[in-house]
């Protein structure tokens, strides 16, 4: 009994104690830096952060730094597991090469009220190149100061060996065509080297990007041959949401889609957007919009990305106060953190939820997240509503690790719209 004892007393110490999980989200850690951008394959703003193991192709990052000389800055990669914590595998094991390079390719901005250096840099490339799939979290950080990481974005290589076919429906288990969306999902695992399919395997779904409402599945509903069925089981539920919102604010002489007004006051220029209303209550109405993406853009120029001005952008939202609950920002350029940089603070004085951000001119996508006391995610529902209708994008990533495996691998990417 004393034994027993002690062996509980141990079991509990060690939880009890255990790490606290790594933060690995992607997100800007330092005030100068801004508009941190991963591009797909070819430069493709659209596509999601992934490309193909032993394809050849590489994602494109970018960034400004504010200043106005070049700082020497360097990146560094961690590999993650299915849950997006470091893996337990040394270096060697999932690089070739050194797990460290400097960032030389970089310009400076031209003809802008804010000055900035714009950097960018490829991955994979001959300095820094996965032998395996899996998650992989970007770090970059200044030359003299490796533990002062200034952003960190997660990117993912996939062996695409797996076939994933999806569905989605809005006639769900919990409701019919009314506020959520339900997903069938179909994994051929012939190809994959995975002996156990039941057991070897984690779906996760993404919808428009949003890692806080982000489900996992650890076992398929059932087996057909080779191929794992995924279907009527509450992960695959989502909220529906609504169509993100939109504005533009690439002309500092006109007042583009949303702007209310434009100010100056040394040294920026100031975009007042016209004031948002909570949406909960109104008819679902489409709108064309990129799930959460923006784009840089200055109007009259053919090099965007080193001509578009930094502004700042004044978001308000016209809604009574939510008691205890947290209004955030939620869209590409707010990096998808629930953090002070993206939670809108209420105004008792206008009655309103309001916030301003530095951006870089162009368009942009964004809505207005609920998070209650003690949640870890946001909701739709308080103020944009969720609309069976809407338009969503979700990104299935199927991983699979053995009994014997120390890591999970990528084993297929697949990305499904709503019609």
């Amino acid at each position: 009994m004393r034994h027993l004892l002690l062996l509980l007393a141990l079991a509990v110490s060690v939880i009890t104690n255990a790490a606290p999980p790594v933060d690995t989200m992607t997100g800007i850690f330092n005030e100068r830096v801004k508009t941190v951008q991963v591009l797909g394959p070819g430069g493709d703003i659209f596509a999601p952060p992934v490309v193909v193991l032993g394809a050849g192709d590489a994602l494109d990052i970018e960034f400004d730094r504010l200043a106005d000389d070049r700082e020497y800055m360097r990146y560094r990669v961690l590999r993650c597991d299915a849950d997006w914590q470091p893996s337990s595998l040394a270096e060697s094991e999932y690089l070739d090469g050194f797990n460290e390079s400097a960032i030389e390719n970089y310009d400076f901005s031209r003809g802008t009220t804010v000055h900035y250096v714009h950097y960018g840099f490829q991955f994979p490339n001959a300095d820094i190149n996965p032998r395996l799939s899996g998650n992989y979290l970007i770090q970059v950080y200044p030359e003299d100061n490796p533990d002062d990481v200034w952003f960190q974005t997660r990117v993912m290589i996939s062996e695409q060996s797996a076939p994933i076919s999806a569905s989605v429906t809005t006639r769900t288990d919990v409701d019919y065509n009314k506020g959520h969306q339900q997903l069938s999902i179909t994994v051929d695992t012939e190809r994959a080297g995975v002996s156990d399919p039941f057991n070897d395997l984690t779906v996760a779904i993404q919808q428009n990007g949003r890692a806080d409402s982000e489900a996992a599945l650890r076992h398929p509903l059932r087996m057909s041959g080779r191929t794992a069925v995924y279907e009527h089981v509450s992960p695959l539920i989502f909220e529906a949401g609504n169509e993100y919102r939109r504005m533009e604010v690439s002309n500092v002489n006109y007042p583009g889609m949303r702007v209310d007004g434009i100010e100056y006051f040394e040294p920026y220029y100031h975009f007042i957007l016209m004031v948002d209303e909570p949406r909960a209550e109104e008819s679902y109405l489409f709108d064309s919009t990129q799930n959460g993406r923006f784009v840089v853009r200055e109007y009259n120029s053919s090099e965007s990305q080193l001509e578009a001005d930094y502004v700042v952008v004044h978001f308000a939202l016209d809604s009574p106060e939510l008691p205890g609950t947290m209004i955030f920002l939620d869209g590409d350029f707010t990096s998808r953190r629930f953090d002070a940089e993206s939670r809108m603070q209420y105004n008792a004085t206008t009655g309103r939820y309001e916030r301003a951000l530095l951006l870089k001119q162009g368009h942009y996508n964004y809505q207005y997240l609920a998070v209650p006391p003690g949640a870890r995610r946001g909701y739709t529902a308080p103020i944009e509503g969720d609309k069976y209708q809407t338009v969503n994008e979700y990104l299935i990533k199927v991983y699979a690790r053995g009994t014997l495996d120390r890591t999970d691998r990528l084993i297929g990417v697949s990305r499904i719209t709503t019609q």
